[in-house]
């Protein structure tokens, strides 16, 4: 894909510019999947849902897998070969309509899996952290705890490949789904308010 001199991806941007077609290549990011196995998932109409998918593969950022002969029709299976994420410097480069789209977009995506988990055992195993913690920064402050926040990924894809060559071993065991979500914003006024006046944030940790 072309870049832009300040890195950004432009057909990336324009992939991730409809909140259906951000939605569909995080799901093809995690799985290959065909447009009418979307369609059902997420309540959209096949033609909504093709049609996305086909920008998507005409942008570079989708590709076509396989085809499947399904009750008289052929089906088209698609993988990603790009992940909706950004640097920093990106990040600083998208315009704020395209920032608020895919913070609204991911925070769908984790409303819709913690809404799904809790009652399903979720946060039931001993290892589950959960916590909110507010706290007071300058501009440095921002800077190194967005900094450490991106070491943890870091380190957690790290442990990940790990995991992945003990579960290719001879001692392989099961192996757990887990899902680590990490956030550092600004939040509302009204929220900042309210902070003040308890003089901190609650926090809760299992």
């Amino acid at each position: 894909m072309t870049k832009t001199k300040t890195g950004v991806d432009q057909r990336l941007v324009r992939a991730i510019g409809h909140p259906l077609r951000l939605r569909l290549l995080t799901i093809f990011n995690e799985r290959v999947a065909s447009p009418s196995d979307l369609a059902a998932e997420l309540g959209e109409p096949i033609g909504n849902v093709s049609y996305h998918t086909r920008i998507l593969a005409r942008l570079g950022c989708v590709e076509l897998v396989k085809t499947k002969q399904v009750r008289g029709a052929v089906e088209h299976y698609y993988r990603a070969v790009v992940r909706p994420v950004f640097s920093d410097d990106d990040w600083a480069q998208l315009p704020q309509s395209i920032r608020k789209s895919l913070a609204g977009a991911v925070l769908t995506e984790i409303a819709d899996d913690m809404a799904a988990s809790a009652p399903d055992g979720g946060f039931d195993r001993d290892e589950v952290h959960l916590s909110r913690t507010t706290v007071t920064l300058d501009e440095q402050g921002w800077q190194d705890l967005n900094e450490a926040l991106q070491e943890v990924v870091d380190r957690a894809l790290e442990i990940q490949a790990e995991s992945a060559a003990r579960l290719s071993s001879d001692s392989a065991t099961d192996s757990d789904a887990a899902a680590l979500v990490l956030m550092l914003f600004e939040p509302s006024a009204q929220s900042k308010s309210a902070g003040r006046r308890a003089k901190g944030g609650a926090k809760k940790k299992k």
